[in-house]
């Protein structure tokens, strides 16, 4: 006998139909079931962290199959909602198509399409502002998605410090904070205290994104950056390890260190 599901218009509608079936509480799948906003979250964050690993690997394929993983969570997400009432899928392609209208006047509305990409980046964050307040949010900064990770959560706080003119004029200063941070840092080991020493290790870190901002630089892709960088070199040592007959383990720090300056030298 075959399943009616397979006579559901492919794409979206048997998407949506097949989330609703996996969640359906008599017939669906007993895992599907038991998920819940929470549970699910993590998995979210997954996925788009695959998806921009497929990016940065200019692996179209793979892409292709990450942003499926990920649409499949917003419609997870959106079933879930739906069975409790809140609202459904449709309703969240209806609302974030009316935003992407309500942000863009220049294009669909009579604002200029001669704009510099700086002030529609400034026009885009007046219009999420307004939208703020409409919300009752009046902090600065609040409404800063926790769940970010943290550097990008900082990179974010101090945008919105910037915009009233909470910020540092000039990144020179940013630099002896860094010094004066490090400073602190060195006083809170000798102090023994634990707290104290992550409260400064901390610091140094905000500080770093601080000078990655004013240089235009994402905190962010830059560790990713340099953890590629690890993993290459890394893989250079233990082939050359290998070679001599050696795994890590066995290999002193020095020879390990002279393979590692060998594949930095290879790179420049």
């Amino acid at each position: 006998m075959s399943d009616p599901i397979f006579d559901t218009p492919e794409g979206w509608p048997r998407l949506i139909e097949v989330m609703r079936r996996l969640r359906d509480p008599e017939a669906g799948c007993p895992w599907d079931i038991e998920q819940t906003f929470a549970t699910i979250a993590p998995y979210t964050i997954e996925e788009a962290y695959e998806v921009a690993d497929a990016i940065e690997r200019e692996a179209w394929d793979d892409l292709k199959g990450e942003l499926g993983d990920l649409l499949l969570q917003v419609i997870y997400h959106g079933q879930i909602a739906d069975e409790a009432g809140h609202f459904d899928t449709e309703s969240i392609a209806r609302q974030v198509t009316q935003k992407m209208i309500d942000r863009h006047p220049h294009v669909f509305g009579d604002d200029s399409n001669k704009k510099s990409a700086e002030q529609q980046t400034r026009d885009w964050e007046a219009a999420k502002a307004a939208e703020r307040a409409l919300k009752g949010e009046e902090r600065t900064l609040e409404a800063v998605a926790l769940g970010l990770p943290a550097l990008l959560r900082a990179l974010k706080l101090q945008k919105r410090l910037a915009r009233v003119g909470f910020d540092w004029g000039d990144p020179e200063p940013i630099l002896d904070k860094i010094g004066e941070e490090i400073s602190e840092l060195r006083e809170a080991k000798l102090s023994g205290e634990q707290d104290a020493l992550e409260d400064e290790f901390g610091d140094i870190l905000f500080a770093l994104v601080n000078l990655a901002r004013h240089w235009d630089i994402d905190p962010e892709a830059a560790l990713r950056r340099t953890n590629t960088k690890v993993e290459r070199r890394f893989a250079h040592v233990e082939d050359g390890l290998s070679e001599m007959g050696q795994t890590p383990r066995e290999a002193s720090l020095e020879e390990m260190e002279a393979l590692w300056q060998a594949a930095k030298a290879v790179e420049h």
